[in-house]
């Protein structure tokens, strides 16, 4: 794994991925997400890239990095996100060479 051969501790999770971030009753739907699906984060920018491969029966996969949590209110600071953002891309970069 591309991660393991860089060093940098990666998480594998279920995350949700919509063309709409924010929604009305958005706590129950996400408490839903969470309990009833596992979704570990919701995001919105691969949203295009799932779609389509699940329209062509193709498997697909992204790479994120969490920056904010809406459950629990944890933001992360601007060097925390520089780091991790940057571990992201060591991973990314090696992934691609493999």
């Amino acid at each position: 794994m591309a991660s393991e051969k860089v060093g940098i501790p990666l998480v594998e999770s279920c995350i949700h991925s919509s063309d709409v971030f924010y929604r009305e009753g958005n706590l129950d739907y996400v408490k839903d997400l969470i309990n009833v699906h596992g979704c570990k984060a919701v995001e919105m920018e691969s949203f295009a890239l799932f779609h389509n491969a699940n329209v062509l029966g193709k498997h697909a996969a992204c790479l994120v990095t969490i920056s904010d949590s809406f459950v629990s209110n944890e933001v992360t600071t601007a060097e925390e996100r520089q780091n991790s953002f940057t571990n992201m891309m060591k991973i990314a970069l090696e992934a691609a060479i493999m």
